[in-house]
Parts: C-alpha cells; structure tokens; sequence
C-alpha cells in the first residue's frame, strides 16, 4: 500500500505543480471543475446513493452552481484589486467558513448529532455542495491574485498552500506513527493522534521557517506566516476528519479507488477544501 501511494504521488505531484503554474487560467478553471466534478461523484457515496442518475444528478448541480459563479463572476474578475476581492466573493468564502465551523461542531459532537443529517441525503448533498463549490471559488481566487502584474504569483501561493498541507499530512504521519498514543477524536478516525497533529503542525512550521529565511521575509512577515500555518494546518486536519465522519456514517474507507493508494479523489483533496477558503481569506486579511 505504501509503495503504490508513493508511486501515484510521484505522478500526481509534478502533474498538479505543471497544472498550477503553466496552464492558462480558463483551461486551469475548467480542470478544476473536471476535478470537482469526480469530488461530486463521489460524494455520492457519502450520501449512500447507488443510483447512477442521482449521483449525475447532483454532479451536475455542482457544476452548475460554479457555472454560475463563472458567469456571474469571471476568474479574471475575482478581484477588484490585488488586495481586495470583490464581494460576492468574499461573502462566498466566509459562507465557507462558517460551514467549517458547523462541520467542526458536527465533528466533536459525532455521533450524537448525526442524528439530525444522516437520515437525509439532501442534508448531506447540501454539505457536500458547501465543501466542494467554494473549494473551485478558492483556487481560482488564490491563482488570480495579482494576475494581470504577475500571471505566477499565485501560482507560487498555490503552492505555499500545497507545501504546508503536504508537509503537514508528512510530519503528521510519521510522527503519529512513531510516537502517537492519544487519540485525537476516536469517534471520527481513530488512527489520528494528537501527537501526530502536533507533528504536522511542526513539521509545517519548519518548512514556513525555511522559506522566510531563503526569502529573507521580515520578522513581522515571518511572524504572520508561522501563525497562519498553524491556522492552516489545524484547518487540515478540520477537512480531513470532515470527510472521515460521512465515510464512517456511510460504511466506507475511501470515497472512491480512481488513485492507486490513495482513493479518491475526495481522499486526497479534503484537507484542501477546508484550508483553501481560509487561506485565500487570511492572505486578503494579512498578507505577507
């Protein structure tokens, strides 16, 4: 398993770092929804749906609420200037923000709350429309800062938000592995620890640490970064327990089996719903 999870991240690293910085903006748009879409499909499963015409069904609709987002709001309109998002935007982001916030909720109060949503699929569609819309919304946002003066720049904060979730889910793993005896929340996903949290949230820092030192940020920069990292990180394991919680109400281990090793795609992105919203708004609050 470990080998086969080592050989499609091998893969799907360099193709999601060519993606980010090289493609087009519309044609790394149109991707993302690509990528959202299979997310849509299965988040079928977290919705204990077998009907293939329902699962296309609410496929579509998430296509169709950011086609609408799309028409409305182009990419190349997200932001009003390159400190400033226009605000249906930000009024989008903070709407996912206070999803994760019931999601967390949610999480902590598992299983007795579920008691209210897993009963209902349309609940738990509505979930899913609030984990999986805004997550395109946010990567659009964060690869179009500043666009027009510089087309890599957010690309490079693309990646910024990519190192530190990865580096996260590395430290986390490893150290979990090595020294986790105090589950983090047993209900949710009993492997994770809080030793292995502590160790993904370190393991970021270093790497935020490095970077501010090879770019020669000021303190203060430096400063707001390593707070945004542990605010990022924490977010992380927010999105990863997230999906974890309907994965264990719907009886599954993945969410589906399209990356050898890994799942689906859900398995490998939901840390990145829940950290891509924050992050883009906390550059917009902060900055560094």
């Amino acid at each position: 398993m470990l080998k086969q999870r080592i050989i499609t991240a091998l893969i799907l690293a360099p193709a999601a770092i060519s993606a980010i910085f090289y493609l087009p903006l519309m044609y790394f748009a149109a991707l993302l929804v690509m990528i959202i879409g299979i997310g849509a499909w299965e988040w079928g499963t977290l919705m204990g749906v077998d009907s293939k015409t329902r699962r296309i069904g609410f496929v579509a609709t998430t296509i169709v609420l950011i086609a609408g987002i799309w028409a409305v709001i182009s990419p190349d309109s997200l932001w009003i200037n390159s400190a400033q998002l226009h605000e249906y935007v930000s009024a989008l982001l903070w709407l996912a923000v206070a999803w994760w916030v019931l999601s967390a909720f949610l999480m902590f109060s598992y299983p007795n709350s579920s008691g209210f949503w897993s009963k209902h699929r349309s609940v738990r569609g509505t979930f899913g429309l609030l984990t999986l819309v805004p997550t395109w919304l946010a990567f659009m946002v964060i690869r179009t800062n500043n666009y027009q003066a510089d087309s890599y720049h957010g690309a490079q904060l693309l990646m910024f938000l990519f190192l530190m979730v990865w580096s996260a889910d590395v430290g986390a793993y490893f150290v979990g592995k090595a020294f986790g005896k105090n589950k983090l929340m047993p209900n949710v996903s009993p492997g994770k620890t809080f030793e292995g949290f502590l160790g993904g949230v370190v393991s970021a820092c270093i790497l935020v640490a490095f970077t501010a030192y090879q770019l020669a940020w000021s303190n203060e920069q430096t400063i707001t970064a390593l707070l945004v990292t542990v605010l990022i990180t924490t977010v992380s394991v927010l999105g990863d327990l997230n999906e974890s919680m309907f994965k264990r109400q719907a009886g599954v281990k993945d969410s589906g089996s399209i990356l050898p090793g890994h799942g689906g795609i859900l398995d490998r992105i939901d840390s990145l719903t829940a950290t891509a919203p924050v992050f883009a708004l906390c550059y917009v609050l902060f900055g560094w």
